[in-house]
């Protein structure tokens, strides 16, 4: 860090751990800093640098005194809805005739609809303003043009190589414009529309306007950071009878809403309404002062919602069972998925695989229609650009696009994405940046409130991430109705100790088995029965050097996830076809007679499962190092539960020599289980001892006829092979089955 920025820390009164911040985020003058830690209306750009700005404003305003029917044509989602209020009150305020309406999802599609212009143009509409959609609308916006209806476009997606003849176009990115920042949401592009209609920054908006930003996952930098940050301070004494139901059935608490409370409360439920429904009501919910109305409508994005969370979890299901593992890009395709959905759908696929993912439903008309969610490393509007020619509809940006496709198309798609990703030699991967590695003992309640001079938080401005390098991991349980998550204690050499807890782990729960594990994730205050303690919430974690996993409990082997490059090895030759049948994977048999082959480890497999227990327990040590394998599973299970039963007692053999004796002769093919009954001797062992009467000649077997011999020569039974191959078995079993996984790991690595 440079003097000149130490001096800026001083000034600001900045801890160490912000000013580090600071400096890897490129924020490095008095100024930044300044402008970072005090958002302020100041900060908002002038509206009228946008391209076509005042066009846009002057035939709005001829509209408005010449009393000419406007409609404010907007988006079913949460930036639409919050777009199109902005517009349709700041109009209204402003004298105008105006109306609103959000497209069906399944009637209309995204973005402008020829059929509904056409049907809102015959009552009388004589100027069109969209919201959050248009700059891809050149079917319906041309059809307007030959009614004579001027079409105003202001949007922020993705712009296509040929923008529409529209009236105007205001988008922060047009290619003949200059604006500063051009990653405005949809509503952060209406409002500078109405600050400029307004001739005022038109405050009293910024709620939505904070609510659609956040939503949109636009970038919450320079002038969407001044938006957000003082459209929080709004909603927290929001005037809105709707917005104040809507945060109270989410179960937040006005005062205390931030970022966080709008990306997982408000937003969801109101993009719930355009993905299941009709998201019209949600602008009703939003500008109506009826608290009656408001009530009943917010109850009913309830509803809606619970009902998407279900079609979501059911869905997502369905279509990860779907997944092909070899894809570059998941294409997944289902009959009569919700189509509402399907970009939800796709997002978790993408947080469990690390890929980008595409999910379609088939409709009726032979139409594949869906949505897709990519990774930081793939811009997925533009790979999907380059076989534009396959779909009917297409749209969206790096993150997010929505498509329809002829179902014949289906698989040239997929083998288009794949050749590209291959041909451009692009990795499908989330970048996780670590702000600072960071110590347990460092962290306080303090310091995490400290970092809260940081928000808002989002995209381009994330909530600091840290590193905990080589921690050792207690008490880790999976929590949650289906145990898909994680809970934890990371503890140091010193016995500080840190709560964790990992969303989404649950099913990574046997991987914090080591001796230590180093983790990233983010800082904050768990509050509980009025206690406030520290807590890391996981976003990822590595662990080095040879990993062990504990398999020999049913409810572990549930648990286990077994990759493609993983040798299963059996040391009983008897059983093998019968673990073949049960784990439906190829076993390799390792017993005395078979030896570990060199072609096996050829194969270069980097993990190892044991199925049972050799006779000598130094086989599984003498394998894990010929294979060079960092992760051993062991199993173990006893086959003959040797070190149940033991070597069988003197009164036991007395008891069995004394019976074959007196019996003379015994089928013991079909007999065995009877024997054991009467003897009180359980079958395995049972057959081990006759198996040792034999090789010392007391009995004869041929045909499975046991026969007694008569006056054998006396051995002591010490002297059977197989007496002696069970005394080691047992020895193998007890330590392999009895001990615990820390002495078994020391052994192991030893």
């Amino acid at each position: 860090m440079s003097d000149s920025f130490n001096e800026v820390i001083e000034t600001q009164k900045l801890s160490p751990l912000l000013a580090s911040i600071f400096w890897n985020r490129g924020l490095r003058t008095n100024e930044a800093i300044q402008a970072f830690l005090n958002p302020n209306i100041d900060q908002l750009h002038d509206p009228y640098l946008l391209f076509d700005m005042q066009k846009a404003v002057e035939r709005i305003r001829q509209a408005i005194a010449s009393g000419e029917k406007i409609l404010v044509y907007g988006d079913y989602d949460a930036d639409g809805i919050t777009s199109t209020t902005v517009m349709y009150e700041t109009l209204e305020t402003l004298g105008a005739d105006v109306t609103y309406y959000l497209p069906n999802r399944f009637r209309d599609g995204y973005g402008p609809n020829k059929k509904v212009y056409e049907e809102k143009i015959a009552t009388g509409i004589q100027l069109i303003i969209t919201v959050d959609n248009g700059v891809s609308g050149h079917e319906a916006i041309t059809f307007a043009n030959q009614q004579e209806v001027d079409v105003i476009v202001t949007d922020h997606h993705e712009l296509p190589s040929e923008l529409p003849q529209a009236y105007a176009i205001i988008h922060p990115r047009h290619p003949k414009g200059n604006y500063p920042f051009g990653d405005l949401a949809g509503v952060g592009v209406a409002f500078k529309v109405a600050c400029a209609l307004m001739e005022e920054t038109a405050v009293d908006y910024l709620d939505l306007v904070a609510i659609g930003t956040v939503a949109d996952m636009v970038s919450l930098t320079d002038e969407n950071r001044a938006l957000v940050a003082l459209g929080l301070k709004l909603i927290k004494n929001t005037e809105r009878v709707g917005l104040a139901e809507l945060i109270k059935i989410s179960g937040l608490k006005e005062k205390e809403v931030d970022e966080t409370s709008i990306g997982f409360g408000i937003a969801p439920r109101l993009n719930a309404l355009g993905r299941l429904e009709d998201a019209n009501p949600a602008v009703l919910l939003l500008t109506t002062f009826d608290e009656e109305e408001a009530r009943l409508l917010a109850e009913k994005m309830e509803n809606v919602n619970n009902e998407r969370k279900d079609l979501v979890e059911k869905i997502t299901t369905e279509a990860m069972a779907r997944i092909d593992p070899e894809d570059k890009i998941h294409l997944v395709v289902g009959n009569n998925w919700h189509e509402g959905v399907l970009g939800i759908v796709a997002g978790k696929i993408v947080q469990k695989t690390g890929r980008p993912t595409l999910v379609l439903t088939i409709k009726d008309n032979g139409i594949a229609k869906g949505s897709g969610r990519s990774v930081d490393s793939v811009d997925l509007y533009k790979v999907l650009n380059e076989a534009r020619e396959l779909f009917t509809s297409f749209g969206g940006h790096h993150a997010a696009v929505g498509l329809s496709l002829e179902i014949d198309h289906i698989e040239s798609l997929r083998t288009r994405l794949n050749q590209y990703m291959i041909a451009n030699q692009i990795e499908t991967k989330n970048e996780l940046i670590v702000d600072k590695s960071m110590p347990i003992e460092a962290v306080s309640l303090s310091m995490i409130a400290d970092l809260q001079k940081l928000a808002p938080f989002g995209v381009n401005n994330a909530l600091p991430t840290f590193l905990f390098e080589e921690i050792e991991i207690r008490n880790c349980r999976s929590i949650g109705t289906e145990n898909q998550h994680l809970k934890f204690t990371l503890a140091d050499k010193s016995g500080h100790v840190l709560e964790g807890i990992g969303f989404g782990f649950g099913a990574d729960l046997m991987e914090f088995q080591g001796p230590s594990v180093s983790l990233v994730g983010q800082l904050s205050i768990n509050e509980w029965n009025g206690n406030r303690m520290p807590q890391l919430q996981l976003k990822d974690y590595q662990v080095t050097g040879l990993q062990v996993f504990d398999l020999r409990s049913k409810t572990n082997q549930s648990k286990v996830k077994l990759s493609k490059k993983i040798v299963i090895i059996s040391f009983s030759k008897q059983n093998i076809k019968k673990w073949q049948q049960i784990i439906h994977h190829p076993v390799v048999l390792c017993d005395e007679s078979q030896p570990f082959k060199d072609q096996t480890e050829a194969k270069n497999y980097c993990e190892i499962l044991f199925l049972d227990c050799p006779i000598e327990k130094d086989r599984i040590k003498e394998i894990t190092r010929q294979t060079k394998t960092s992760r051993v599973y062991l199993m173990c299970r006893s086959v003959d539960e040797a070190y149940l039963d033991g070597m069988g007692t003197k009164e036991q053999f007395a008891k069995l020599f004394k019976f074959i004796k007196v019996q003379g002769r015994i089928d013991v093919r079909y007999k065995a289980n009877m024997v054991a009954d009467y003897l009180k001797i359980p079958k395995n062992l049972l057959i081990f001892m006759i198996q040792v009467f034999f090789e010392l000649g007391f009995v004869t077997i041929e045909d499975g006829i046991l026969t007694s011999v008569k006056n054998p020569e006396n051995h002591p039974l010490s002297e059977s092979d197989s007496y002696q191959k069970r005394k080691r078995k047992i020895q193998s079993e007890e330590f392999l089955v009895l001990s615990d996984l820390p002495t078994i790991k020391d052994w192991l690595r030893a």
